[in-house]
């Protein structure tokens, strides 16, 4: 199963991926991300000094003012 990475305070959206069986971790450092083939954000304090030099292999899909349904289908949609 694909594993994603997901910021802590998105639990509705975790509770939605776990029910479709992925593999989560809690996002707390680009460290989190190295081996996820995905990375879910909150977007609350994405780009605050206006330096975005964070890394990773994976897709990032930015949950601001989106569902969990809504955040799903990306998700599947990235994997499909």
């Amino acid at each position: 199963m694909k594993r994603i990475a997901i910021e802590e305070n998105l639990s509705d959206i975790r509770s939605a991926l776990q029910e479709k069986g992925y593999d989560l971790v809690t996002l707390k450092n680009q460290e989190d991300a190295n081996d996820c083939e995905c990375c879910i954000i909150s977007g609350q304090d994405r780009n605050v000094m206006g330096i975005m030099n964070t890394e990773t292999k994976g897709s990032v899909i930015d949950a601001h003012g989106r569902t969990a349904d809504e955040v799903c289908q990306e998700v599947e949609s990235r994997f499909s």
